[in-house]
Order: C-alpha cells, then sequence, then structure tokens
C-alpha cells in the first residue's frame, strides 16, 4: 500500500511538472483567407466527457488529464477504496468550464441544465473559483521525491537503444526539468480557463461535485449565468464505452497487454509507472522510479493526459505517438518490469469524438458576429496493475453472509490523504 501511494506521489509530482511545463497556449489554427469579418466570440463553453473503468475517475490516477487541467490533486484513500465512482463498471466524468469576455453581473456563476435521462438531477451549479494569484504548483508542504527517474518508451520484448533515460528526480520535482522531458509536439488546448477570461465558473467545485452515477448525455443541453449569453445545443453523441485491460505474461518477462476495441475512439495511449523499493519498510526514498509510455518516441504528459481532438489525434497516430484505433495490444518491454518489479499501475487512454457548436452559424455573406461556441470532447480511460488480481469490493459495505461479531467484521478501509502518505504522518 505504501509503495503503491509513493508511485502515486510521484505521478502527482510529474503531473504538477507537466502543467508548468506546458503554459504556452496552444497555436492558433490559420484561417482560411476570407474577406468575412469575424467577431467573437463572446463566451466559450467547455464540456470533457470521459468514461473510467479501475480506479478513480477525474480526481484519480485514471483522471491525470482532468487533474493536470483543472488544477486537482489525487486523494489515494479515494482511489484505493473506489469512491470516484461505482465499482465493477464503467464510471462516468464531467468537466464543465464556461468563460467569458463579459463582465458579471453579481458573482460569477452559473447552471447546466440536463434532460432527465441524464441522471444529474435538473442542473448543476457553475461557480467561479478563487483567483489566488499563486503558482499552479506542488503545494510548498508536499514532500517531494527523491531517487531516480528511469524512462523508456515504445512497445516491443524489449526496450530499444539508449534506454532508460535517468534523471534525478530530487532536480526534477524542484522545477529543473530536462529539455523535451514532458510532450512539446501535442499542442495544449484547454480552452477557457479562469486565467484567459474575463467572467469564468466550472464543474465540480466545492458546492456540488458528485460524477455521474449513469444516464446519458444525449439530447438538449442548457447553460445560464449571470455573466454569458444563454448557450443551448443539442448533443448526438454519448458516453464512451469503457475500456477493459488485460495483462499477461510476455516474452522474456515482458508485460502482454490487450484491451477491448472501442468505436468511435480516435488513437490509444498507455502509461505505466512503478517502484521497485518505494516506500519500503517506511523509507522516505522512492529509490527509482520507472515511468513508460507506449509512444515510439519520448513523449509523456502534458496534453496527453487530457482531451485530445480528432484532427490532432490522427498526426499524432501517423508519427507514432498514439497507437492506431485498430490495434488492440502492446507489449511492454522486459526491462521495464525488471527495473520496477512487481509493483506497477497504469493508465491506456483512448481519444474519441469532439462536437462543436457556435451561434449564430456562419452567414453566407456579411460579417460573423459569434455570441457563444460550446465544445465538448470525448475520451475513456482505464487504470491497470499488471500482474495483480481484481480488486475485491471492501469498501461496499456489509458482506451478505450473516451477522458478524464485532471482531470478525472487517476493518474499516483507511483512507491516507496523500500528503500523510507521503510524510509518514497521515500513512496507513
Amino acid at each position: 500500500m505504501r509503495r503503491l501511494i509513493v508511485i502515486a506521489s510521484a505521478a502527482a509530482v510529474l503531473t504538477a511538472s507537466s502543467v508548468l511545463a506546458q503554459r504556452k497556449p496552444a497555436p492558433k489554427t490559420a484561417r482560411p483567407a476570407s474577406s468575412q469579418t469575424v467577431t467573437g466570440p463572446k463566451a466559450r463553453y467547455a464540456m470533457d466527457v470521459g468514461t473510467t473503468t479501475g480506479i478513480g475517475g477525474i480526481g484519480g490516477i485514471g483522471g491525470m488529464g482532468g487533474m493536470a487541467g483543472g488544477g486537482g490533486r489525487p486523494n489515494i484513500g479515494e482511489m484505493m477504496a473506489g469512491t470516484g465512482g461505482r465499482r465493477g463498471g464503467d464510471q462516468h466524468e464531467l468537466r464543465l468550464r464556461l468563460g467569458s469576455t463579459l463582465a458579471a453581473t453579481g458573482a460569477a456563476q452559473g447552471d447546466h441544465y440536463f434532460l432527465p435521462q441524464a441522471a444529474m438531477g435538473a442542473s448543476v451549479p457553475l461557480l467561479a473559483p478563487q483567483r489566488t494569484g499563486g503558482r499552479e504548483d506542488v503545494p510548498e508542504s508536499f514532500e517531494r521525491p527523491k531517487g531516480r527517474l528511469l524512462i523508456f518508451w515504445g512497445c516491443g520484448a524489449h526496450a530499444r537503444p539508449g534506454q532508460p533515460v535517468v534523471i534525478d528526480f530530487a532536480k526534477l520535482a524542484a522545477g529543473q526539468m530536462p529539455p523535451d522531458l514532458f510532450s512539446a509536439r501535442v499542442p495544449v488546448d484547454r480552452g477557457p480557463t479562469l486565467a484567459n477570461s474575463r467572467g469564468y465558473a466550472e464543474w465540480p467545485n466545492p458546492r456540488s461535485g458528485r460524477q455521474p452515477q449513469g444516464g446519458s448525455l444525449l439530447g438538449d443541453h442548457r447553460v445560464q449565468s449571470t455573466f454569458a449569453p444563454s448557450i443551448n445545443f443539442n448533443l448526438q453523441q454519448d458516453y464512451l464505452q469503457g475500456l477493459h485491460v488485460r495483462s499477461g505474461g510476455g516474452p522474456d518477462g515482458a508485460v502482454q497487454l490487450s484491451w477491448n476495441g472501442v468505436p468511435m475512439a480516435t488513437g490509444y495511449y498507455a502509461w505505466m509507472m512503478g517502484a521497485k523499493d518505494a516506500g519500503r519498510r517506511g523509507n522516505t526514498d522512492t529509490g527509482d522510479i520507472v515511468w513508460w509510455s507506449s509512444s515510439t518516441s519520448r513523449e509523456f504528459g502534458g496534453a496527453l493526459w487530457d482531451w485530445i481532438s480528432p484532427t490532432i489525434a490522427q498526426r499524432l497516430v501517423a508519427d507514432g505517438t498514439l497507437l492506431a484505433p485498430s490495434q488492440t495490444n502492446c507489449v511492454v518491454p522486459a526491462e521495464v518490469k525488471q527495473a520496477a518489479g512487481e509493483m506497477m499501475f497504469g493508465t491506456l487512454i483512448g481519444y474519441g469524438p469532439e462536437s462543436t457548436f457556435v451561434y449564430p452559424e456562419r452567414p453566407a455573406t456579411g460579417p460573423w458576429n459569434q455570441e457563444w461556441s460550446a465544445r465538448v470532447r470525448f475520451r475513456t480511460s482505464a487504470t491497470f496493475f499488471p500482474g495483480m488480481p481484481e480488486m475485491d469490493d471492501e469498501s461496499g459495505g456489509e458482506r451478505s453472509n450473516g451477522d458478524r461479531s464485532s471482531s470478525e467484521r472487517p476493518r474499516k478501509r483507511c483512507k491516507p490523504s496523500l500528503l500523510g502518505a507521503v510524510t509518514g504522518l497521515g500513512g496507513c
């Protein structure tokens, strides 16, 4: 348990480092030459839709993209207990963000109204986060990892020449990142944020954050706020099918990964982390952290942990950064397993389609004064533990095998915080 927490802590630091390394906005797409004048939009709405299987959700291991985009940090206790959503099946995740060039009338807030079939209630509140003015970084109280980072990449029974690349983890966590550690060729386009909007509100937020337990997003959606025009669109794309990863022994001690093909997927990306000596016997040093990705080149983190448009995904499949949508297997090199030992976890991401709405529609002639735009992105992801059996549902309440005495009942699962687990002040 402690070793897994330390590995996950390293992933959190890498995610925060990735956010800092990807501050440059996505390059603007060149528009074809036209005499038509285009203004706006006054408001931009982003709806990130995910399907997750395994542990976690938008705030867990499987949701590193949500964490990177929204600044959240994983709660290891929730990840281990499976409280991010339903256990034993596909989970859903939503992230809603509204940004505007208009000033709010009163507090910047709004509501996203759903149809009953969405199983989200009548609406969820969009609230403005506080502007702290601080850096989007790892907290000062966070104990930074020590040891080394060994990075591998590519599918195959054995690592290619030149691997692993060895990096001092303490220097990495302190912000001394080597060039080209995180993906620089994948444009980061997170849409509206607090920093680039005059008025801004989002969901999940402190008032409301329960992720959908089922339902369908098909049909009409309406967004009303104090700082943007009314937004209405009809969504014809629903949650993607869940990914289910199987692992087994491969040639020469490699790890064989396979998964179900997901309709509408535009490409896949897998990454794994492990540490042979992480957290052993209370040692605060992490030892060697091993990090592997499925890309044919050294491409890690950044936008690859987020949602990616079909156009970008197509280019990344062509250059080997992403696995093709028709591919349903990958062999993790034996050297990765040898360096990481038995304790590894990973995430497989399947990127999906994108729906875009603009109001009013482009006129045939005359200026196009856009009031608002809405972008809905889709993805599916799965967290897996290679070589480990399925986790039982210990957190699912009492078992139906009759009454037990207090001494026979299982103890309540410990839910350590990330900080407490790493520092040893609140771990199990």
